[in-house]
């Protein structure tokens, strides 16, 4: 499956400016072939809006996932994409995976929040690992922190994640996130993993780009640059299975060895 990674800032402030250049990506995306694009970190609204989150911040089933539905409709592919999520009181840091039919097939609520600003904002998720399959594929969701804990990642090899999209807001200087610990991510798990960024200054935050989607062989298969971009790559199934059969990381752990770390 040809997977679109929109590295862009949007139009922090406008759900409706975001949702046009999401609607543009989609078209370059879908006529490249791809059957997924996946976007940045809260694309919807922008990330440093500060109070404006929660004004902005709509449910999993509002009028931008209607917006959005109708976009992937449109464009016949699937997109996944990060918003303010409001439930009540709480607004979490959410994704949510639209098919290419319309449907509304995953919401994730971020889990790990990074740093007073996201503490302050958003409620914390407790639904470690969602998936829906998209095209044979099990595809799950992370959110940008989330993906530097081990154990979030590992969680979502166990349950068989074949391809992992993780929306992401990496700022300077933490670069190295993208440059390393992805495709190592992606190698000790055995998937593929879609890291997808945010690009520019915005607010106080100069967030790095380098979007890249990396193979269970520890190799980025696209990195984009430190601007605004759309790149893409293919996750092969045929692949995937073959580096499962012979990377022994997952049949030679020991469980009973592992308590000490909970």
């Amino acid at each position: 499956m040809r997977t679109a990674l929109l590295q862009s800032s949007g139009r922090p402030g406008s759900t409706a400016e975001n949702l046009k250049v999401l609607d543009e990506a989609a078209g370059r995306a879908a006529a490249a072939g791809a059957g997924l694009l996946v976007t940045p970190e809260m694309f919807l609204t922008g990330y440093a809006i500060g109070d404006a989150i929660g004004r902005l911040a709509e449910p999993a089933d509002g009028d931008c996932a209607d917006a959005v539905a109708e976009i992937a409709t449109n464009h016949g592919l699937a997109i996944a994409y990060a918003y303010p999520e409001r439930d009540g009181d709480a607004v979490f840091n959410s994704a949510q995976l639209i098919s290419a039919d319309g449907t509304r097939l995953a919401n994730y609520r971020k889990t790990h929040l990074f740093g007073c600003f996201e503490r302050d904002h958003f409620t914390p998720g407790d639904q470690p690992v969602v998936q829906a399959e998209i095209d044979g594929l099990r595809v799950g969701i992370l959110i940008c922190y989330d993906v530097e804990f081990p154990e979030n990642v590992r969680a979502h090899a166990l349950a068989g994640t074949d391809l992992l999209v993780v929306p992401t807001a990496q700022m300077h200087p933490f670069q190295f996130v993208a440059e390393s610990m992805i495709p190592v991510r992606a190698f000790e798990n055995q998937m593929y993993v879609a890291y997808v960024n945010r690009a520019g200054q915005e607010g106080e935050f100069e967030f790095v780009g380098l979007s890249t989607l990396a193979g269970p062989d520890g190799i980025a298969r696209t990195r984009a640059g430190r601007g605004e971009e759309l790149v893409l790559a293919d996750v092969d199934p045929a692949f995937l299975a073959a580096s499962r059969e012979n990377n022994p990381y997952l049949r030679d752990r020991r469980p009973g060895l592992y308590g000490p770390l909970v």
